[in-house]
C-alpha cells in the first residue's frame, strides 16, 4: 500500500464540487484505463471523450451524500485513480452499497492505489452510511477475483458466458461480495 502522506484520498458527495479540472481528469483517466485493456465500463476500445464524457457527466451528476460518493486518489496533485460508492435508495436493500468503476492511472498501476480507495471506500460505507456489505460486478478472465479476493472480497456468483468481447471472447460476470464491513 502506498505511503498515505504520498497518496490524497478524496472524497466528494456533492456534483458542485466537481471541478472543470477534476471532471477532465476523471474523464481522461476512464480513457486511459479503458484503452490499456482496463475493466472499466467501456468493453470496446479504443474510446474518446464523446464516449466517456457523457457516462462521466450521468454519476457525477448523481452525487448525493446519501446515495452516491466519488473517491479519488491524486499522488503530487495528479489524479492516479477513483471510484464510485452507490446506495440504493430503497429501503429493501438500503443495507449494502455498489462498487463502481475502480480504476488506477495506467501510469501508476502496481503501487497499492486501488488497493487504498478499496480500504478507504470500505470504511465510508461502514461509518459513515452505516452499510453492511458492498458488492461489485466484475469482467472474468481479468485476475480481477484475485485482486478483490486479497482485499477480503467473496465471490458469490457468476453469470455465465454474459459478455460478449468478440464472437470468440466471451465471459463470464464475477459477482463478489465484501461482508462484513
Amino acid at each position: 500500500m502506498p505511503d498515505e502522506s504520498a497518496l490524497n484520498l478524496v472524497q466528494i458527495t456533492d456534483p458542485h464540487n466537481v471541478t472543470p479540472e477534476l471532471r477532465r481528469d476523471l474523464i481522461g483517466c476512464w480513457i486511459a484505463v479503458t484503452n490499456a485493456g482496463g475493466a472499466a465500463g467501456f468493453p470496446f476500445p479504443p474510446v474518446g471523450d464523446d464516449d466517456v464524457a457523457p457516462a462521466a457527466d450521468k454519476f457525477l451528476g448523481r452525487l448525493n451524500p446519501q446515495r452516491s460518493r466519488l473517491l479519488i486518489a491524486k499522488t503530487d496533485g495528479i489524479l492516479a485513480g477513483w471510484v464510485v460508492l452507490n446506495r440504493d435508495p430503497y429501503r429493501l436493500v438500503g443495507h449494502w452499497g455498489t462498487i463502481h468503476h475502480l480504476q488506477t492511472h495506467p501510469d501508476f498501476r502496481g503501487r497499492g492505489i486501488g488497493a487504498a480507495l478499496v480500504h478507504r471506500l470500505r470504511k465510508i460505507a461502514r461509518d459513515e452510511l452505516a452499510l453492511e456489505q458492498l458488492h461489485l460486478a466484475a469482467r472474468g478472465g481479468e485476475g480481477l477475483e484475485d485482486f478483490y479476493g486479497r482485499l477480503g472480497w467473496r465471490e458469490i456468483g457468476r453469470w455465465p458466458e454474459a459478455l460478449r468481447l468478440a464472437p470468440d471472447d466471451t465471459r463470464d460476470e464475477v459477482l463478489m461480495i465484501l461482508a462484513p464491513l
